[in-house]
């Protein structure tokens, strides 16, 4: 009898030896590199169990998959790249995988930026491809969100990719960047903003439009303002608005600088030979310029530029303005 229970405890002292080894040591010992590890959506644990042996950041995949039963954490592994070591145990890998401590991808976006300044910085990252983000631009959200609702169809997203810092998981793909953009615009035009965008009898897409002129005219929130009343003013006096930055979008170049030539371009998207906004936004702008333009100032101003040292200059006539671009484009 006393046999039996020795031999039931030193039974019971070598299985809890051999779990705990499984377990609680690491594969390797000391300090280990750290590697990238993917969890791919749709993965089960046993999915998971084998790759991560296979990836020889466990030893044995049976104690991975014991430990998750035990925990009851076998359905909570979250999807994602994470960075492992082989110094690692495996509760401190099941940490990571429930907790969802993923590798996180910085995407900044430049306000003023047009869809092929972010695509050409989304390619230049390696996050995702040009070809992907740009069919996916061409999709309908108007569903999913009501600021997309005047919007003409033939038009794609440019202008409502909001600029801003956003911190996703790797792997992210071209629609969660996209619709993290218009999450974070949504909450920007707030019922106010939208309600102040209705009661002067503009669209979203209207003001959209006149905020990406704005962002690419001009620097200051107080210019910004003013320079948004001139447009306005311009529009409902049937001027043109004569925008070098929509010429710079059409050519593509990237200076302000515009000869006569380029002035007589064919497009809907040249203020100079088209009165009122042009087709559709030339950038995406940032809340500053949204704001500005649909909290404007109206001034006595009707023409504006601005100097090599970012300085807006205001004319009131064209004479004034003509004297402007002696003084300070010459």
């Amino acid at each position: 009898m006393k046999k039996n229970k020795k031999f039931l405890f030193l039974f019971l002292l070598a299985g809890i030896v051999y779990f705990y080894q499984g377990i609680f040591l690491p594969k390797d010992f000391g300090s280990q590199p750290e590697k990238f590890f993917l969890i791919e959506k749709g993965e089960g644990f046993r999915e998971i169990s084998s790759n991560l042996e296979e990836e020889s950041f466990i030893k044995d995949k049976f104690f991975f998959e014991v430990y998750l039963v035990f925990k009851r954490e076998a359905r909570s592994l979250k999807a994602g790249e994470y960075l492992l070591s082989t110094s690692m145990n495996i509760p401190e890998i099941s940490r990571k995988f429930v907790s969802g401590e993923v590798v996180e991808e910085e995407i900044t976006i430049i306000e003023g930026w047009n869809l092929k300044d972010i695509v050409g910085y989304l390619e230049e990252k390696e996050i995702v491809s040009p070809e992907d983000f740009l069919k996916i631009t061409d999709s309908d959200f108007s569903e999913e969100y009501d600021f997309l609702s005047d919007k003409p169809k033939n038009l794609g997203l440019e202008g409502y990719l909001f600029p801003d810092t956003y911190f996703m998981n790797r792997g992210v793909s071209s629609e969660e960047i996209i619709k993290a953009m218009f999450d974070n615009l949504n909450l920007k035009l707030t019922l106010d903003l939208k309600e102040e965008i209705f009661n002067q009898k503009k669209t979203i897409f209207e003001m959209i439009t006149m905020a990406s002129l704005v962002e690419k005219e001009v620097k200051s929130a107080e210019d910004k303002k003013i320079v948004a009343g001139i447009l306005w003013k311009r529009i409902e006096k049937g001027i043109p608005l004569q925008v070098d930055a929509t010429i710079a979008y059409i050519t593509g170049k990237k200076t302000t600088k515009i000869s006569r030539e380029e002035t007589r371009i064919d497009s809907p998207y040249n203020t100079y030979k088209y009165k009122g906004l042009p087709l559709g936004p030339i950038c995406n702008p940032g809340f500053e310029s949204i704001s500005s333009s649909v909290y404007y100032i109206n001034s006595e101003y009707l023409y504006y530029l601005s100097t090599p040292e970012g300085k807006t200059i205001f004319s009131r006539t064209l004479e004034e303005h003509n004297v402007a671009k002696e003084k300070y484009l010459k």
